[in-house]
């Protein structure tokens, strides 16, 4: 299964699902931003416990998104294909202590 997400600047994010009956793969492709993550959520939900993303079309990420992944991976979720600057970055922002709190966001809004 496939859907876009689009954000407000018209860049789109395709996330792509598959299920073999044991663990899910997300296919990240796209431009990812901080405004796609309620909808990369709402697929994490359907899909728990055994998750991976799957980042090798990923083009572009923002720093909400690396503290994002940086969380979903200490979660279990597993990171397949990841471009080396993602991988990086993540690294470098872990050493920093960058948290990722979807209950913080909620409640700023």
């Amino acid at each position: 299964m496939a859907r876009r997400v689009l954000s407000a600047a018209r860049m789109t994010l395709k996330i792509e699902s598959a299920f073999d009956g044991k663990t899910a793969t997300l296919r990240l492709c796209g431009r990812i931003e901080g405004d796609h993550l309620d909808a990369i959520q709402a697929e994490i939900r359907r899909f728990l416990p055994q998750l991976v993303f799957d980042l090798g079309e990923a083009t572009l990420v923002d720093r909400e998104v690396v503290c994002f992944l940086a969380a979903q991976e200490v979660e279990g979720v597993v990171l397949v294909d990841c471009p080396r600057y993602i991988r990086e970055w993540i690294a470098r922002e872990r050493s920093q202590e960058c948290s990722f709190n979807p209950a913080e966001e909620e409640t700023e809004l």
